[in-house]
């Protein structure tokens, strides 16, 4: 069946290409907004006790940027922030994007052989960054790879294993031998800030001005390199879709490192002139809840993980959430009782799941609020606005409606490619454009995309093709399970087996029989699951994505594999 042009029997699907796309850059965006709304608030940062109108921080920005010339970066330079969520991490995106230099977003997870292989992979010439975060030591973790920092006095920076490195900022209070005081690379200068608003003039949409490292599931960390006519564009999306204006507080519990926070937080806000809320260095349930009663904020976004914590915590009943009203729940498959739960609980009622990945900027889909509540509850929505999604079998044909394949993304979200490594891009990115994702989704004859997992998650059972979340999404129907996560582990007949790892819920007791009998009279036999465990938690990156490849490997290592 034809609908328009598209044929409705194949998983392919174009979004609307009418209207054209913004060509501007985030620090001539900064601008715009900063000149009508200069006295609304644009960022504020509970746990800093920090607030900054549009006017604010676009001052904040523009010091900052002329400091970043003054220590000698140059625009196309990368400058590295490895932080957790503040405000100076926000001066320091904006700040880069206005001289053109291209902001390395570091994960505040990361140990000396993780950093000193992001940093060599993209030649940091400059690394922003904080003291410390929970149990990490930031200058002792630098100084193994480092370690003559500051013994000679002079803050510019000679070393073997990093030479394009030449200087480091310090985001604290205290001052440190070998590093410049952000608070002191803010220079309020006359003519540098001519020369700062000469290179803003002179950028255009389609620099690179952004690298992701998208370790994320898999371990293996790949530069993604992102455009302002990439992310921007994508913000505009999101806040479309949210239909946000200058009187929504966006509260960003998810980290600013990853493209959920710093595209589909920041960025959105900046695209609608709507305010920041960080409400703390990193999610924590109480800090989310706190900040969202406190500022009344209107949005909130998170992925699973986040909600589940705030809405199974003991003290969510003492917070006046009602001024929320939507938000964007991403990062990982969704249950729908999760959802239904936080649209009744959160009064979320326009609560709208997203999907995408690094790679495009980061969404390609997403629900909406004029969409059928079952399909806002049970997909990630319709392709996005000029961009086109298929769903593909193993051989690359484009697979009829309702048949699971590998979804594919092209169009101006798809990222320019992996910074220094065209194997790896040439692997991602086809010669049409289509970026491969690696995830399993199947489309329905109206265009609406569900994912059904990772091509690396599927488990195949003695010849069975088993989808993980159709295990997941019915065991979360019993009350005494808080999260669940099903994969394979090797099996010598049957090639893998069904393997669960469960947290109980709070105040019930779970029993092994009691999952096995829920599901047999639900599901086949062969999806059962041969082995169940129960645990406290699960491995997770930071951006609270399941690491299914370390249970993985957990288990097979206890069962002797």
């Amino acid at each position: 069946m034809m609908v328009g042009n598209q044929d409705t029997s194949i998983s392919y699907s174009k979004g609307d290409f009418s209207g054209a796309l913004t060509e501007e850059t985030i620090g001539s965006l900064l601008e715009i907004q900063a000149q009508r709304y200069p006295e609304r608030e644009a960022l504020i940062s509970v746990h800093q006790n920090i607030r900054l109108s549009y006017r604010d921080l676009n001052e904040q920005v523009d010091m900052l940027a002329c400091g970043l010339l003054d220590l000698g970066v140059k625009q196309g330079d990368r400058v590295g922030i490895w932080a957790q969520n503040c405000v100076e991490w926000t001066i320091s995106q904006y700040a880069t994007a206005k001289i053109g230099a291209i902001l390395v977003c570091i994960n505040p997870a990361y140990r000396s052989m993780e950093l000193e292989f992001a940093l060599q992979k993209v030649e940091c010439s400059t690394l922003i960054m904080t003291r410390s975060f929970k149990t990490s030591n930031y200058i002792e973790i630098l100084k193994e790879i480092i370690p003559e920092i500051g013994y000679s006095g002079d803050k510019n920076i000679t070393s073997e294993r990093l030479p394009a490195l030449k200087s480091l900022v310090l985001i604290d209070d205290s001052e440190e031998q070998g590093f410049y005081s952000f608070d002191k690379l803010l220079i309020s200068d006359e003519s540098k800030l001519e020369e700062v608003r000469a290179l803003s003039r002179s950028l255009h949409a389609e620099q690179p001005i952004n690298i992701q490292f998208t370790s994320g599931t898999t371990g293996s960390p790949k530069g993604a390199t992102l455009t302002h006519f990439n992310i921007l564009n994508n913000a505009f999306s999101i806040a479309d879709k949210l239909k946000m204006d200058e009187h929504d507080k966006l509260c960003i519990p998810v980290p600013l490192y990853h493209c959920f926070g710093m595209v589909g937080g920041n960025l959105t806000c900046l695209a609608a002139g709507a305010c920041v809320v960080l409400s703390g260095e990193s999610f924590e349930p109480l800090e989310t809840m706190k900040a969202v009663e406190s500022e009344k904020c209107t949005i909130l976004h998170g992925v699973p993980t986040m909600f589940i914590a705030q809405l199974r915590h003991p003290n969510f009943s003492d917070f006046d959430l009602s001024t929320l009203r939507s938000g964007v729940i991403a990062g990982s498959t969704c249950p729908e009782e999760l959802v239904s739960g936080v649209q009744d609980k959160m009064h979320m009622d326009g609560l709208l799941i997203a999907y995408g990945q690094t790679e495009t900027s980061p969404l390609s889909c997403m629900t909406a609020f004029d969409e059928p509540l079952e399909k806002r509850v049970t997909t990630v929505g319709k392709v996005l606005r000029h961009t086109e999604v298929k769903i593909i079998d193993t051989e690359g044909e484009v697979v009829e409606c309702g048949v699971p394949g590998e979804l594919c993304t092209r169009g101006y979200c798809v990222m320019v490619g992996y910074w220094n490594d065209e194997e790896k891009t040439r692997s991602t990115i086809d010669s049409e454009g289509w970026l491969h994702s690696g995830d399993l989704a199947t489309m329905d004859s109206e265009g609406y995309v569900s994912i059904v997992g990772r091509s690396k998650d599927l488990i195949i059972r003695g010849g069975e093709n088993i989808f993980p979340r159709d295990i997941e999404d019915i065991l979360h129907g019993l009350d005494s399970i808080e999260d669940v996560a099903i994969f394979g582990v090797k099996d010598d007949y049957y090639g893998e087996v069904v393997c669960a790892w469960v947290i109980t819920a709070q105040g019930h007791t779970c029993e092994e029989e009691t999952i096995r009998h829920y599901l047999s009279e639900r599901l086949s036999h062969f999806k059962i699951p041969s082995i169940i465990r129960f645990v406290e938690e699960f491995p997770l990156t930071v951006t609270g994505k399941l690491q299914k490849y370390k249970m993985r490997e957990m288990m097979e290592e206890e069962l002797g594999l």
